[in-house]
């Protein structure tokens, strides 16, 4: 499946629903009734923790495409090795990601070992994050100019994109150029609860501003109708 399209195409924004349960079997289920009406499903720390291995297989056989969102943050040798493994899972993930803040070592030795097997993806500041946030770690300065820092050393470093907040997606378009993945969460639909996010946006914004891929968990999956849910979003990024 092709993921980056021509800028101001309203096909080139994808869909993938973050099937963020501890369940497997409600997992795959639910990820087979979205297909057709998303393009990707996300597996994160939720569901690999619990279900191991044979419940990434039972979501991956669904019929979606996966993106395993681990956030490795180690060591580089660690990361490397930690990657291979999960690229011999069955089927194997379509999308991995790391920690751009593990440093240029970790990110080129990340690379390295996925080869182009996967897209390959560095999370910059995660969206349930604000200034406020930062500053608590000892990190000055918005959020805008951290996440810039970070996508242009993964950049730098060979990997395909950043996953960043809706905020952010225009200035890394502008900055690292058509063909540089951005995987976006915190998406929320006019209406929606924010939850725990704090930069966030509507789908349609999104897009507007260059988002590749939409990152949407709740609203989807937490919908009395979750097909009906990602169709009526869909049809409003197409309508948009």
């Amino acid at each position: 499946m092709a993921i980056h399209g021509k800028p101001g195409d309203a096909k080139r924004t994808r869909i993938c629903v973050a099937l963020d349960m501890p369940e497997a079997d409600a997992a795959a289920n639910l990820a087979r009734q979205l297909v057709g009406a998303v393009d990707f499903a996300k597996v994160g720390m939720e569901l690999f923790y619990a279900a191991g291995p044979g419940g990434y297989a039972r979501v991956a056989e669904a019929g979606l495409p996966v993106f395993l969102d681990l956030k490795l943050h180690d060591i580089p040798n660690t990361v490397a090795r930690g990657l291979s493994s999960l690229l011999a899972l069955s089927p194997p993930p379509a999308i991995l990601n790391v920690h751009a803040s593990g440093g240029p070592a970790m990110l080129r030795a990340a690379a390295d070992a996925v080869d182009g097997r996967a897209k390959l993806v560095a999370v910059t500041v995660l969206t349930a994050l604000g200034p406020e946030d930062l500053e608590a770690t000892g990190l000055t300065g918005p959020p805008h100019d951290a996440v810039l820092r970070l996508a242009q050393l993964a950049g730098a470093c060979g990997l395909d994109g950043v996953v960043c907040s809706p905020e952010e997606v225009a200035v890394i378009r502008a900055e690292l150029g058509e063909d540089f993945l951005t995987i976006v969460p915190g998406i929320r639909p006019a209406g929606s609860a924010m939850n725990d996010q704090k930069r966030a946006a509507t789908p349609q914004a999104a897009q507007a501003a260059g988002a590749d891929i939409l990152v949407i968990g709740r609203p989807i999956t937490q919908a009395p109708d979750p097909v009906a849910a990602a169709h009526a979003i869909r049809a409003a990024l197409e309508n948009a």
